[in-house]
């Protein structure tokens, strides 16, 4: 597979805490979202970047007891960014559920 974030594929992904990962394909997310009425292109990249965290993400060892969540959310996202949005998602909801990931991982980087 040809990865966009080379570095993270490598491994350094793989170093990250849960809430980290979350966040980052958060704010891939959010970038697809604010780019789509302005430049198809650049949010098109930016999901094709999102999916491609969450892949790695999915085949992280740490989080083999989290591979349901995972695997919906990537469901989800492809379904919403690609399809007919079955599951009635909204940019309000995906900005709300990513959030709560960018703030744990806020929290326990202060901790470190």
């Amino acid at each position: 597979m040809k990865y966009q974030h080379k570095q993270l594929a490598r491994g350094r992904w793989f170093e990250l805490t849960f809430f980290e990962q979350m966040a980052n394909i958060g704010s891939e997310s959010e970038r697809a979202i604010t780019w789509r009425d302005k430049n198809n292109e650049y949010s098109k990249k930016a999901i094709e970047r999102a999916l491609e965290l969450l892949e790695l993400t999915v085949s992280d060892v740490k989080n083999k007891k989290r591979l349901k969540e995972l695997t919906r959310l990537y469901e989800a996202l492809v379904d919403y960014f690609y399809f007919d949005n079955q599951f009635s998602s909204s940019d309000k909801l995906w900005q709300n559920y990513f959030f709560a990931f960018s703030y744990a991982a806020r929290l326990t980087s202060k901790k470190k």
